[in-house]
Formats: structure tokens, C-alpha cells, sequence
């Protein structure tokens, strides 16, 4: 037990001898989830939506059933990134997610708000609540991979993501500034901390390429990715450029055609 333990493990990323308490959530008795992949970042604005959608596209493409828990209550965009106007039912059995047009489930708070651009004014344990009920509550059925869009930094709802769903790993999202890099590395440590695996790296915003003469600005300042992923031993990194299209296909609902 640390000598700073205030006793309360909901609170505390600590894995000490003392933690006895299981916090896990059960799924939905109709729900196989296979695998949970959490998209982090320490700071907010960096691109986690955008590299959660990707990943979600791209591992339908792959054949895989694929689905996204948008877990920024306060800030939720994955409907908008997909294109998802519809809203949510539910029956005696729970509540069903959207499913967008390639097949991918999406379940977002603005699918249960009589409007999108209604604010969500709640506080810390009512988030992590609702992101529970999205686990538990919530008919997913057969899932290979789920991605958890996660809020930024390391507060009520990141942990009870990485305490109470069964998270296999964890994508990190940065941008090259340093200050961001420095933020990234609370949430990193976090994930250490708490024994969850690091299975990548992405730097988003790394740099853009001039359309006419193909050379590379690296407008945030020259990359720290290497460093980084060299500092906390995580093997698979990747840069994502400034690409206005992408951009474009994302406000435009558009996301599952980037190439």
C-alpha cells in the first residue's frame, strides 16, 4: 500500500496489494464483445475522434465487425464523423446502438439527445456512469473490435473506462508540439500504472505536403514521435499528415470513404 493510499481504489491507478475490488462492468447478456482498444490523449483537440473513426473503418474493411463506445460525453462527434442523424431505441432487452453505413456500431451520447448541439451540463460520477451503461446496457451482439473514443486527460471518465471494461490495449493520439508530448506522458504513465498495454502511437497533425511541389512543412514544429515511443518503449507508431479532404470527409459525415 503506497503511504500517500487515501483508502478509496476509485479514485487510485495504483496497483497495490491492497486493491482488492473488482470494478469490472458485465455486459449485456446480448453483447460478445472480443476485444476493447481505448483511443487516449492527455490533452483534447489532438485527433482522437478522427484516428478512433479510422481505426473502426479500417478494421471493417478488414472483415472484422467493428464498433465505436463514444465515451466524451461533454464532447461527442462520432455520429457527425459517420454521418449518424438517426437516434437510438431501446427495448426490454436494452438500448441498440446506430449502425453506420459500412456496418459499424456506433453508440454516442447526441444518439439519446432530442438535439445535437444540446450541452450535457453533468458532473464527474454521472459521465462515468453513462459510460458504463453504454457497456452494460447497450445490445452490441457480436463485436470483434471496439474502440472507446475516450475524453481527454486522466479524470473520472478515462478511469472508469480502464477500470471497469475489459481493455485490452490502448492507442495514444499526440500532436508534435512539445506541450502536448509533455501531457500525453501523464496519460502514458496512467496506462502503466494501471497495467494496460501501450499498442501504439500516432502523431497526428505531424506535418503537410504541399500539393505542388510535394515537399513536407512541419507546421507544429518538428516531430517528437520517435522520442516519445523510444521513451515508453511502445513499438508501433504512426504520423498522420494535415490533410484538408480527410478534414472535409469528417465534417461531411463522410469518414468511412478516406482512403
Amino acid at each position: 500500500m503506497a503511504e500517500s493510499c487515501t483508502h478509496n481504489c476509485e479514485t487510485c491507478g495504483a496497483n497495490c496489494s491492497s486493491r482488492q475490488q473488482d470494478f469490472g462492468e458485465p455486459q449485456n447478456t446480448l453483447s460478445e464483445v472480443k476485444k476493447v482498444i481505448a483511443v487516449m490523449s492527455g490533452k483534447g483537440g489532438v485527433g482522437k475522434s478522427l484516428v478512433t473513426s479510422m481505426l473502426a473503418v479500417d478494421m471493417a474493411r478488414k472483415g472484422y465487425r467493428s464498433a465505436v463506445l463514444d465515451a466524451d460525453i461533454t464532447g461527442p462527434s462520432i455520429p457527425k464523423a459517420f454521418g449518424i442523424k438517426s437516434k437510438a431505441v431501446a427495448d426490454e432487452s436494452g438500448i441498440y446502438p446506430a449502425i453506420s453505413k459500412t456496418g459499424v456500431e456506433v453508440m454516442s451520447i447526441n444518439l439519446l439527445l432530442p438535439d445535437d448541439s444540446d450541452p450535457v451540463i453533468w458532473r464527474g460520477p454521472i459521465l462515468a456512469g453513462t459510460v458504463k451503461q453504454f457497456w452494460s446496457e447497450v445490445v452490441w451482439g457480436d463485436v470483434d473490435y471496439m474502440f472507446v473514443d475516450m475524453p481527454p486527460g486522466t479524470g473520472d471518465v478515462p478511469l472508469t473506462v480502464l477500470q471497469s471494461l475489459p481493455v485490452a490495449g490502448i492507442v495514444f493520439v499526440t500532436t508534435p508540439q512539445e506541450l502536448v508530448s509533455m501531457i500525453v506522458s501523464k496519460a502514458v504513465k496512467m496506462a502503466k500504472m494501471m497495467n494496460i498495454p501501450i499498442v501504439a502511437l500516432v502523431e497526428n497533425m505531424s506535418y503537410f505536403e504541399c500539393p505542388d511541389c510535394n515537399k513536407k512543412h512541419f507546421i507544429f514544429g518538428q516531430s517528437e514521435l520517435e522520442k516519445l515511443a523510444a521513451q515508453y518503449d511502445i513499438e508501433n507508431s504512426a504520423r498522420l499528415p494535415i490533410d484538408p479532404k480527410l478534414a472535409a470527409a469528417t465534417d461531411a459525415g463522410l469518414i468511412e470513404l478516406f482512403e
